[in-house]
């Protein structure tokens, strides 16, 4: 059975993301570097909320529970409005290397255009957020023990991995929004972004009651979806001919850079 909940929590977790990177990134070189460089961005950012929140646990009270929960607040808000920073350093550094990469190209356009590099760059940071969120999650689901025998939810592993799911959605769905923001100087969506993202981060506070963070993640999400979806330039006539098979130039695969 445990065996089961891995697997099973697993897929869940990280199937989407998987599929979305074998199919759409997996056989371009430079995707896959700025994907894994975007990774790499979000990572530098949580080692540096985490030792700001470290150095602020050990020299607070450690004894009082009010500070504790209030450092834990701090900890979280901190953490997104450091992603969102190093989300605008990545945006800012692509740039000036697709202006260095169409220098040395001999093509006339940029060999990844800044949609695509919104994608990738997204998806990069909701791999390795998806990671950390769930990885330890996932070794404690091998066993032994078993879940909710205190009378704690039973539904813990299962939860946790549809959050990091919608996490590593939601971060696809960021960074096309807040690039195509950056691009078009509408500051005023990547308020939004970093409102949406510290509302959703805020939302696991109610748990372990699922549905209080569970069900208002999914409609955020949907929401950014359909408003990234926008962004990179779709409508309803090609989504239409995307799910008939009819569109060879779709979005993503065959999008031309700008």
């Amino acid at each position: 059975m445990t065996a089961a909940v891995f697997f099973g929590c697993t897929f869940i977790a990280f199937g989407p993301a998987i599929a979305l990177f074998l199919f759409t990134i997996a056989r371009d070189p430079l995707r896959v570097i700025f994907l894994i460089a975007g990774a790499f961005f979000w990572l530098v950012s949580l080692l540096l909320s985490s030792l700001v929140w470290f150095i602020s646990v050990q020299i607070s009270d450690k004894e009082s529970a009010p500070q504790q929960k209030g450092l834990l607040i701090f900890g979280v808000v901190l953490s997104v409005l450091l992603q969102e920073l190093f989300r605008f350093g990545y945006y800012k550094l692509l740039k000036k290397a697709n202006e260095g990469l169409l220098a040395l190209s001999q093509e006339e356009t940029m060999p990844i255009s800044i949609r695509q590099l919104a994608y990738v760059s997204g998806l990069g940071f909701g791999f390795m957020s998806g990671a950390f969120s769930v990885v330890n999650i996932l070794a404690d689901s091998v066993g032994p023990g078993t879940v909710g025998i205190h009378g704690d939810s039973q539904h813990y592993f299962l939860s946790s991995a549809f959050m990091t799911m919608a996490i590593i959605l939601l971060h696809m769905f960021w960074g096309v929004v807040f690039f195509d923001a950056c691009e078009k100087k509408r500051w005023w969506c990547l308020v939004v972004v970093v409102a949406s993202h510290l509302l959703v981060s805020c939302l696991t506070f109610q748990n372990p009651y699922y549905v209080g963070s569970l069900v208002p993640t999914y409609v955020i999400m949907s929401l950014m979806g359909v408003w990234a979806f926008c962004c990179a330039g779709g409508s309803l006539r090609n989504l239409k001919l995307c799910l008939t098979c009819k569109d060879k130039d779709f979005l993503l695969a065959n999008h031309r850079p700008r």
